[in-house]
């Protein structure tokens, strides 16, 4: 899990480069809000998976529903107020570094 949220903000940090190099300053600072309102989120639910595991209880399947719940809620509000706060929004970027971290898992998947 922990390999997955650093590779998220690694592509994150790499989108945020691309989108700074074409698009100026509020390019890069728009792909890499957009890039952690994906990682943000994993990240806590990897935690709180992590955690859960390590407990001497037997893992609770209704636990991982109520993260993901969390995690989709979480998103929403992270894009929400990324788009109220940050007046010079470059939604392009935004969206791109976004689905570039949520997609990032496929590098993983041909790694080998």
């Amino acid at each position: 899990m922990l390999r997955l949220v650093l590779l998220q903000l690694l592509t994150t940090v790499l989108a945020g480069a691309v989108a700074g190099m074409l698009g100026g300053i509020h390019a890069l600072i728009s792909a890499l809000l957009g890039g952690l309102c994906c990682v943000v989120p994993n990240g806590l639910l990897a935690l709180r998976l992590y955690s859960n595991a390590r407990r001497s209880q037997a893992v609770n399947p209704m636990s991982f529903f109520i993260g993901e719940f969390i995690k989709i809620a979480l998103t929403i509000a992270l894009l929400a107020a990324v788009a109220w706060l940050y007046r010079d929004l470059n939604w392009l970027a935004l969206i791109a570094a976004f689905i570039v971290a949520l997609k990032s898992y496929i590098i993983l998947l041909f790694r080998h």
